[in-house]
């Protein structure tokens, strides 16, 4: 998934000669996961994609977690974060564990490097901020509420609109292949009459524009939990035709149709990606339950074999208070959560909710990073408790 797409000038067949104008051969790359059974693209590029010049390693990725493990509910503030640097190097680690690492990044600038994950696909939900992602896939524009999907090893460099205002990132690193939900897909792959998006809603590269360049061309990469710098001889977008299957793709969470109905869904219905060992959700403006006794707020529950994230994208969430635009809150397996105190009486009879959140179930404990500490509300695993019981104050900003 997605499935196929062609851009650029290819060959009639694959593996056969294609030249350049000046008579050599244009270099071949197939790039694809799980060796050659997996999603796979077929890149032609101009120069060999393998002239590097040098090589190093420019630091250490180690993600410290904090030593307080202590269960509880825990609750963190994006709006405090230092913002700056680069979307790319400058991400804010928040919560980890072998298959999923959440972080947090506000670029006010544009990288001069290039970039690959080669260890984790990446989804970044785009908080805020406009302009284009280039890739060796061609140019992709983003805008806020998109799911910009870069599977591993893709090449790619994030050109912010600066103009347009701040750009607030949400990253997703997946150790496995981020994919659309098999339940929403036939044994073909086309994605099913009552899934809540489908084909059209997915945006994919539909301009290439191949650089023909010589020089000094760093891609720092992130692989064996370490930043590498290699020094490429030729501009890495130097590709002039490719089809396949693997390449980056954008869904916006405007265009997730939500599945109501007659009482109380569960979060499953808002499921909007699939990875190994976790998913993620989208909680979009929707009506609520029509049956006249229905109570639109969760019930209570107790993720008995996983931990539940939450990112708030606006400010209103019916079944919290205390919470703001930007919050992160994390629920985690052996504590049941639910509606805040009053939350549940006044949720019956509303008709609609215009939240908006971003919701990550890994099924493996997540472990908080250090750095995420500096901007959490310690108080919050007290806020369930009735005002007449005790006090808790929301935090301020």
């Amino acid at each position: 998934m997605p499935f196929y797409h062609q851009l650029g000038s290819v060959p009639r067949k694959r593996h056969i000669v294609f030249r350049r104008p000046d008579g050599g051969l244009y270099a071949e790359e197939l790039m694809g996961h799980e060796g050659f059974v997996g999603t796979s693209s077929l890149l032609y590029h101009t120069h060999p994609p393998t002239t590097y010049k040098s090589a190093r390693k420019v630091r250490d990725f180690v993600l410290e977690a904090d030593v307080d493990t202590s269960l509880r509910h825990r609750h963190f503030l994006t709006s405090r974060t230092t913002n700056g640097g680069s979307a790319t190097l400058d991400r804010l680690p928040l919560l980890f564990n072998t298959d999923i690492v959440m972080l947090y990044v506000e670029p006010d600038t544009n990288d001069a490097h290039f970039y690959r994950n080669s260890q984790a696909d990446e989804v970044v939900y785009v908080v805020e901020g406009s302009g284009v992602l280039e890739s060796v896939y061609g140019e992709l524009p983003y805008k806020p509420g998109d799911y910009v999907v870069i599977h591993r090893n893709i090449t790619h460099r994030w050109r912010h609109d600066l103009t347009a205002g701040a750009t607030k990132f949400l990253v997703m690193e997946s150790r496995g292949h981020i994919r659309v939900p098999s339940r929403y897909r036939n044994n073909f792959g086309q994605m099913l009459e009552g899934a809540p998006f489908s084909e059209r809603d997915i945006r994919r590269p539909m301009q290439l524009v191949p650089h023909d360049e010589m020089g000094d061309f760093p891609i720092l990469v992130k692989q064996y939990d370490a930043l590498n710098e290699l020094v490429l001889d030729h501009h890495p977008f130097d590709v002039v035709g490719w089809d396949g299957y693997f390449y980056p793709w954008i869904f916006n969470i405007h265009d997730f149709e939500p599945i109501v109905g007659r009482i109380h869904q569960p979060p499953p219905v808002h499921q909007t990606f699939q990875g190994d060992g976790f998913v993620i959700c989208s909680f979009c403006p929707r009506p609520y339950d029509f049956d006249p006794q229905a109570i639109p707020a969760p019930y209570n529950h107790s993720n008995v074999d996983s931990d539940e994230v939450l990112f708030y994208a606006s400010s209103e969430f019916m079944s919290r208070k205390g919470i703001e635009y930007g919050s992160i809150t994390h629920h985690p397996d052996g504590l049941a959560h639910g509606p805040h105190p009053g939350r549940t009486e006044a949720s019956i009879g509303a008709k609609y909710t215009n939240e908006l959140a971003v919701m990550m179930d890994s099924f493996k404990p997540l472990k908080v990073a250090k750095l995420a500490m500096a901007i959490e509300d310690p108080a919050y695993h007290k806020s369930w408790i009735d005002a007449q019981h005790a006090q808790y104050s929301p935090p301020t900003s």
